[in-house]
């Protein structure tokens, strides 16, 4: 195997202008499943900083009084305290919209205004396409006089309420208000990879490149420009510390980097033309996939997405896609429903007339049947390639919104049967192959250490393990729920076909709003990325 068949090449990330490696290697990427297991570790990382040290976050939404732990501390507490020890902390959040269209723009800007208090600068970036969001979650900490002790944190996991769940899916004691379905306290699944290595110099350099572009913070709305001044907020952010050397190598790990960036005006410094590495990487990598796609998603929205799959599906009779997804979006109401439902409904319809009999989705429910939200942004290919990150697979996120993932290829070869699921001789990898397996085994009740892994190590059984268990749940439910409940927590899919007089409307008001295209003129008009 090459890094060159799975990754992007120098050109094929087509941004000349950006200081990012095109990959890196000598990395260890760890998978940290539920917002309790990655609040933990970053409380403990952010508490060992010293003077001199660095933080550096950007978030699409920060909820100052979120508990990183059930006795705290909050997300407040733990960076402020970090600044007060003379830790340089520097963030940058999404200036969001009004909290009046469930948004967050007070707790960002009550977050952001505690932090400079205590000695940090965390700023209201608004350096998006109209109606975009900056949608990174990333926390880069180094120390300039250890880097062997330098670590990073990337996935879809914000600082915020309801994002502290775990395995058994009880919901975070601090919610955001999302569709009643999802009760007081809905349960929620996510991911975010703890990162070391030189991979984290890639990570700092993203974030600098953010905060060190010229582009007025609220170039996007001159009224929230205008607010800010009377109201006195930081609007220049200042300089940063000189950058330190790139960690020690330390593990097998090679890592990708990938970003959107839409195409705005004025540019963006490091990306004048946008970046679309999300996409790119993605397309390249599903294209080369022939037995397994596995997927998590928040939205698996947008017709110019599914497409990929569709012809992936087309081109190799022995693909599955397997993909879960929320079994309800997070809104509700007569306007805000149908655009979610349509755009999900349209994107399966698509992938399943390509290949009825293997495209397989799916959504998941805790032991006491409430639906859990699934918010993760996972893909694995074969095994071998894999994908963290806080992109979803749409238009939005591949082409309108600013976006961060890591692509991740072991060394290490899985030797496990089958060793080589693909057929190209690249061979299954244990990184990969590991993040599936236990995935599947807390969706499907398996035994956390693997002891029960067998059937689903290749695609073909694996595929026919977790769509028999899926089956007999929902069997289970249709029959009253009478007897033991069987194992898993899987159900199939089953989206909402809406009528055509509310297709009228909600499909366009989908594009436009829900799922907009922030390519340039000449991309649309290729149908590229």
């Amino acid at each position: 195997m090459t890094l060159r068949d799975w990754f992007l090449t120098e050109q094929e990330r087509a941004n000349p202008v950006s200081e990012l490696p095109v990959w890196t290697t000598g990395n260890l990427a760890e998978p940290l499943i539920h917002g309790a297991a990655y609040f933990d570790r970053l409380v403990s990382e952010v508490e060992a900083l010293e003077r001199g040290d660095h933080l550096f976050f950007t978030d699409w939404r920060g909820d100052p009084d979120e508990r990183m732990r059930p006795d705290g501390p909050t997300v407040v507490q733990l960076f402020a305290r970090a600044a007060q020890r003379g830790v340089v902390v520097k963030g940058l959040l999404w200036r969001s919209h009004l909290d009046s269209l469930s948004y967050s723009e007070a707790e960002n800007r009550s977050l952001s205004e505690a932090v400079c208090a205590a000695g940090g600068e965390v700023l209201l970036d608004q350096r998006v396409r109209r109606g975009g969001s900056h949608h990174q979650k990333l926390v880069v900490l180094r120390h300039p006089g250890a880097p062997e002790r330098d670590i990073a944190f990337a996935g879809g996991i914000d600082l915020c309420h309801s994002r502290r769940d775990d395995a058994d899916h009880g919901g975070d004691p601090q919610a955001v208000v999302m569709s009643p379905k999802y009760g007081p306290h809905p349960p929620w699944h996510d991911v975010q990879l703890a990162l070391r290595g030189p991979v984290v110099g890639a990570l700092d350099t993203t974030f600098r490149e953010r905060w060190t572009d010229p582009m007025p913070l609220d170039s996007e709305n001159p009224m929230a420009y205008l607010r800010d001044r009377l109201r006195g907020s930081d609007l220049r952010p200042d300089p940063l510390p000189d950058q330190p050397a790139d960690p020690p190598p330390c593990g097998p790990h090679q890592i990708q980097v990938l970003r959107t960036y839409p195409a705005v005006r004025p540019r963006y410094s490091f990306a004048p033309d946008g970046e679309r590495t999300v996409a790119r990487g993605y397309t390249k990598a599903v294209r080369r996939a022939r037995r397994l796609v596995y997927l998590e998603d928040q939205y698996l929205w947008s017709t110019e997405v599914a497409e990929l799959f569709a012809q992936a599906l087309r081109a190799n009779p022995e693909l599955h896609l397997v993909a879960v997804v929320p079994r309800h979006p997070d809104v509700d109401g007569a306007l805000a429903l149908p655009p979610n439902l349509v755009g999900r409904e349209q994107a399966i319809s698509l992938c399943q007339k390509a290949a009825p009999d293997r495209v397989h989705v799916f959504d998941v429910e805790n032991h006491a049947g409430e639906p859990v939200y699934v918010h993760a942004k996972v893909c694995v290919v074969d095994d071998t390639w894999s994908s963290v990150g806080s992109d979803n697979f749409n238009r939005r996120s591949w082409t309108h919104d600013s976006e961060l993932s890591c692509a991740v290829l072991d060394e290490t070869r899985d030797e496990r049967r089958p060793t080589d699921p693909g057929g190209h001789g690249d061979g299954a990898r244990v990184f990969a192959r590991d993040l599936r397996l236990r995935l599947w085994r807390e969706h499907l009740d398996r035994d956390p250490d693997g002891a029960e892994d067998d059937d689903l190590l290749d695609p073909a059984t694996a595929v026919e393990a977790i769509v028999s268990a899926a089956r007999e749940l929902q069997r289970w439910h249709d029959g009253g729920r009478v007897g033991p409940r069987p194992p898993g927590r899987l159900r199939p899919h089953q989206p909402e076909r809406l009528p055509w007089y509310t297709r009228v409307w909600a499909l366009p008001a989908y594009r436009l709003v829900y799922d907009p295209d922030g390519r340039p003129l000449r991309a649309r008009r290729a149908g590229t990325f």
